[in-house]
């Protein structure tokens, strides 16, 4: 087991709950919010996350990207939005675009001096990425990240049974 796969937890729980240095939301590209993670996320953080997303990035986020704010009334004291791709059956790039949100996102935290980080199952929900598939993707990026950065430690928060179980299998 490689010292950076050591560093990734996978669990089940809620991410807006997460006591970490920073949660990592997956947004839309507009960056106001929306359904599934990325509206919790803004319900549980109250409207300053919202008007703080407004202000400091009016033209949102690129699919692939990561951009970050102050946490506001979460636990963690920063949320990193990460833009996952919409499934489109494989061929468009949605590998490289899902793997890009958690290199940014690492790339974020390390900048920011975060050693804490939590990841929901990006593009997981609505739009619709294979399950199996984005484990894959997502845990071999996360490992391929962390191995640049030891200071920092990743867990995966999952909302069901059934995705800890295909995280965790992807994780090893």
């Amino acid at each position: 087991m490689s010292n950076a796969r050591s560093r990734i937890e996978c669990v089940r729980g809620d991410l807006t709950l997460e006591r970490v240095d920073a949660i990592v939301n997956a947004a839309n590209e507009g960056l106001r919010g929306g359904g599934g993670v990325d509206g919790a996320i803004h319900r549980a953080a109250g409207p300053g996350l919202l008007a703080e997303c407004i202000e400091r990035y009016p033209g949102g986020c690129p699919t692939g990207e990561a951009r970050i704010t102050g946490g506001h009334d979460l636990a963690a004291r920063y949320v990193i939005h990460a833009v996952g791709p919409v499934w489109r059956g494989g061929g468009e790039g949605e590998a490289l675009m899902l793997a890009s949100c958690f290199t940014n996102a690492l790339a974020i935290a390390a900048e920011s001096g975060l050693r804490t980080v939590a990841f929901p199952a990006i593009s997981c929900g609505v739009y619709g990425y294979p399950h199996d598939e984005a484990a894959r993707v997502s845990i071999a990026a996360l490992v391929e990240g962390l191995e640049s950065r030891p200071e920092i430690e990743a867990r995966v928060v999952l909302f069901s049974e059934e995705l800890l179980g295909v995280f965790a299998d992807a994780l090893g």
